[in-house]
């Protein structure tokens, strides 16, 4: 009798400047490997901008794993990290600079919800832009309906069924302010959990729009002009937060202190300068502002949280190409350790 064998699709995230890209395949694995440590794998990262030819093995370490919604049965995804062949993290590891802060500070539980903005193109317009010409301004297709503004929502359902099915933690989506332009959110969920999530989800998305001949972008300006940008708002809250209004001030100083704005807008994305101008709904690359109900701020504080007087913040910087294990890392190590300075914890 022939073994009990299933797919296995790991998946990474390469070395690729100045973003990273997402890259998959996969490995048949025996029923025996049901239940145990998903293997470890290799792969030549001279083809993946992380080595050179003349050493060129790296290394897959399986960190999370999900049912695969594509393939069904028991073949799963295997979110990976990636290692040098001594088993320390590679260069293009964000990983494990995360995992180190979200330790350090894990008796604060912080959590984190993702709003994940994304286009989809049609070869090389945005899906719903008519040849040779543009749409009608941006506006009426803000979670909107009707054949007319909405484009590409059979690509949105498929991807959002794919997410559940594969166990991640979608809590929502919907249409932008642009035509093709859409929206889904990951979380609320602790910093590795969400960002593990938040990469399979994008690899979701850009296969599940394989099957209908469109591709989707993070590009954070995909149309010049006055158009509104894609972003990957960032939700954050630790039980301080969660339990008081001060930490939620103390959290919002924190971020605009010193040098720190410069800190985190420099890792938040490539382009930001061309998406953050102060128009469109964000606030000026280089100033920091924060605000309660102001989405024209840094960092806006939701009017609920100051009426409730505990809750979040959400920064409204990053890009939607943005590393999540960098954002969640640079938010956790700024505010968590401005409330742990100020006894808030």
């Amino acid at each position: 009798m022939w073994p009990v064998t299933f797919k296995a699709e790991y998946i990474w995230i390469d070395g690729t400047e100045p973003t990273a890209k997402l890259r998959s395949k996969t490995k048949i694995l025996g029923d025996d490997a049901k239940g145990a440590d998903l293997p470890i794998w290799g792969f030549d990262g001279s083809s993946t901008n992380q080595a050179e030819g003349h050493a060129s093995d790296r290394v897959l370490r399986p960190v999370a794993s999900f049912p695969d919604p594509i393939r069904g049965g028991d073949d799963i995804l295997v979110m990976c990290e990636v290692l040098n062949i001594d088993m320390t993290p590679h260069e293009s590891n964000t990983r494990a600079a995360l995992a180190e802060v979200a330790e350090r500070f894990a008796a604060q539980e912080s959590i984190f919800g993702i709003e994940q903005e994304y286009t989809f193109f049609k070869g090389s317009r945005p899906l719903g832009f008519p040849e040779g010409g543009f749409p009608a301004a941006q506006g009426g297709y803000y979670c909107g309906v009707g054949a007319d503004e909405i484009f590409g929502r059979d690509v949105v359902e498929a991807h959002l069924d794919n997410c559940l099915k594969a166990g991640l933690g979608i809590s929502g989506i919907n249409a932008e302010v642009m035509p093709g332009q859409w929206e889904f959110q990951v979380g609320p969920l602790a910093p590795l959990e969400v960002s593990d999530q938040l990469w399979v989800a994008r690899w979701l998305l850009y296969r599940t729009a394989e099957d209908f001949g469109v591709s989707a972008t993070l590009d954070p300006k995909p149309v010049k002009g006055d158009w509104n940008g894609a972003g990957a708002h960032t939700n954050f809250s630790t039980k301080a937060m969660r339990e008081g209004y001060d930490a939620i001030i103390t959290a919002c100083e924190s971020l605009g202190e010193g040098s720190k704005p410069m800190d985190h807008v420099k890792n938040y994305g490539a382009g930001i300068d061309d998406r953050l101008t102060g128009l469109h709904e964000t606030a000026p690359w280089n100033e920091y502002s924060y605000g309660v109900s102001n989405r024209g701020a840094s960092v806006r504080i939701p009017w609920q949280v100051e009426k409730d007087g505990k809750g979040y913040i959400e920064d409204r910087r990053p890009n939607a190409n943005v590393d999540p294990y960098v954002v969640t890392r640079l938010l956790v190590d700024t505010c968590c350790s401005a409330l742990e300075k100020a006894g808030q914890v």
